[in-house]
């Protein structure tokens, strides 16, 4: 049966509360790498917006049997709906920044919201139908990453969204911590197995560069929800991942990303044990100091004895290592 035909079938199933036997329908792992290269190769949004609507008929309506058997192993059908579900997120993409100077106009993202809303309805279907299979699938593990990355650039208060689709990524979030039997999203991110916060970490690593993290307004928001979920003692072992991301925004120009990365480096001080030892130590790293909150967290800095604080001729701070037995007094300016 062929990828279009099998929707026509799931469209009339729709009315029926009866699902597609199984016995009719191809092996879903052929089925999803097929769907995953429609939802690449669309031409058009409007052909892909209404082949999604289909797939969310499709976690709706067919044979759950269908749907989640491992015939092949569970291994393939876990890569295989990861991989539908990064070609379904991607629909919903925020343009890019041509530089890394600027905002794009409010205007640039009109279409987003719809796009996500609609996304959102095909995510939550597949995570609703998994339902008490969820854990025993693995899926929402294996998709949880890209669905909560998804989820929390949605539900930002920000140009890319309004009210509906807001709510549509909250209702995400939550049918996601269900399935997979996750308390919070703190559960999800350093849970049983550690969690997903490294695999999320993949994700936002080559977005939150010096050269790239501009580009896309969303990312930054999204890595500091993330590292604002996470408390002792979780945050330690990836404390070299998460330090230069929280530097790069508290080295920013706009008072806005400051205080983004101000509140990064003030958590990580609050829930890491001994931060600096866990660091290899660079002496290059310096960051403005132009705030309260600064000033405060370079309090809590030097009240460990492991770092100086040195205004620079270019106005900015450079931290160092204190000389053993001295002491030293944070300045504000």
């Amino acid at each position: 049966m062929g990828l279009s035909s099998l929707f026509d079938d799931l469209q009339l199933s729709s009315s029926s509360e009866t699902p597609l036997s199984s016995q009719t329908l191809p092996p879903i792992t052929e089925f999803l790498a097929e769907l995953q290269k429609k939802l690449l190769n669309m031409l058009s949004y409007s052909e892909t917006l209404h082949l999604i609507g289909h797939v969310a008929n499709l976690f709706q309506t067919a044979d759950p049997d269908w749907l989640f058997s491992p015939s092949s192993g569970l291994a393939e059908l876990q890569v295989e709906y990861n991989a539908v579900v990064k070609a379904l997120v991607r629909v919903a993409a925020l343009p890019l920044c041509e530089d890394d100077y600027g905002s794009l106009p409010a205007a640039t993202y009109q279409s987003i919201p719809y796009q996500a809303v609609t996304v959102c309805s095909a995510l939550t279907a597949l995570l609703e139908t998994l339902g008490n299979r969820g854990v025993q699938t693995g899926i929402p593990l294996t998709i949880a990453p890209s669905v909560l990355v998804f989820a929390v650039t949605h539900f930002q208060d920000q140009p890319w969204t309004n009210s509906v689709s807001r709510a549509a990524a909250r209702n995400l979030q939550e049918v996601l911590l269900r399935a997979g039997g996750w308390r919070d999203s703190g559960h999800l991110l350093t849970g049983e197995n550690n969690g997903v916060l490294g695999k999320i970490l993949d994700i936002l690593q080559p977005q939150m560069t010096q050269t790239m993290w501009q580009r896309c307004e969303a990312v930054k928001f999204v890595y500091v929800w993330i590292v604002l979920q996470v408390t002792q003692p979780f945050l330690s072992p990836l404390l070299p991942r998460l330090l230069p991301a929280s530097l790069l925004l508290t080295d920013h120009y706009k008072p806005e990303n400051c205080i983004l990365g101000v509140r990064c480096l003030h958590h990580i001080v609050l829930n890491t044990s001994s931060w600096k030892t866990q660091l290899n130590y660079s002496p290059s790293w310096s960051w403005h100091l132009d705030s309260e909150d600064v000033a405060a967290l370079s309090t809590e800095l030097l009240a460990q004895h492991t770092t100086c604080c040195f205004l620079t001729d270019s106005g900015h701070c450079q931290y160092d290592r204190l000389p053993s037995g001295t002491s030293a007094q944070p300045f504000r300016h």
